[in-house]
């Protein structure tokens, strides 16, 4: 797709952030351990999307993800009005001296960035699903996009195997992997040598 940009003085012009409104609270169940948010669909790298209409995809990291990182002490979005490609990088979190390249859940460009996450990154692994929300992508072929990732009743057994494979790499090196209601352990990826860190980011990140 091609994307034109308007020049003057023969310089780009700075296109504004798009006005988002706020996100609403999701409607959570529960399920095999996990709250699991109504209407979001999960990429294979723990990342999630919310179709908000007009082709609007708010998109976020998953309570697993949070968990496993603890702790984040910056987020940094690949760039305003930038095309991603579905699976390609879109934003980073850097927790501690870790930084993890997160993958976008859909393809299309970034249209905003969430405010608070830059002034409270914390926000992310605290209220995943709402507040913590990085950014919104424009997203032309959201309903294809979708039909790639994890959703519906496919979502909550996802999360129970990976919470499953954490705890069988990191239960030897920790002596104990998983918190009550299923999620990992806060910060776990931090107690692990350099080397099974390096491993965990590849299985559960794709990065």
């Amino acid at each position: 797709m091609a994307i034109t940009y308007y020049t003057r003085r023969e310089q780009p012009a700075v296109r504004p952030q798009v006005l988002v409104s706020p996100p609403v609270q999701p409607r959570v169940s529960r399920e095999l351990g996990f709250e699991i948010p109504k209407g979001y669909c999960f990429h294979p790298g723990h990342t999630w999307v919310l179709d908000e209409g007009r082709q609007n995809a708010r998109v976020g990291m998953d309570s697993f993800a949070a968990n496993l990182l603890g702790k984040i002490d910056r987020v940094e979005v690949a760039g305003l009005n930038r095309w991603i490609r579905q699976g390609q990088k879109v934003w980073s979190v850097t927790s501690g001296e870790t930084t993890i390249e997160m993958l976008s859940p859909v393809e299309g460009v970034v249209i905003a960035v969430n405010p608070e996450v830059q002034k409270d990154p914390e926000l992310v692994a605290k209220d995943p699903y709402k507040e913590g929300w990085v950014c919104v992508i424009k997203s032309p072929d959201l309903a294809m996009n979708t039909n790639n990732l994890l959703r519906g009743q496919f979502v909550a057994p996802f999360m129970q195997d990976s919470v499953r494979r954490a705890g069988a790499m990191t239960a030897q090196a920790t002596g104990a992997a998983a918190a009550d209601g299923g999620v990992p352990m806060p910060g776990l990826l931090a107690k692990v040598e350099p080397n099974l860190q390096k491993v965990m980011i590849r299985e559960f990140f794709l990065t």
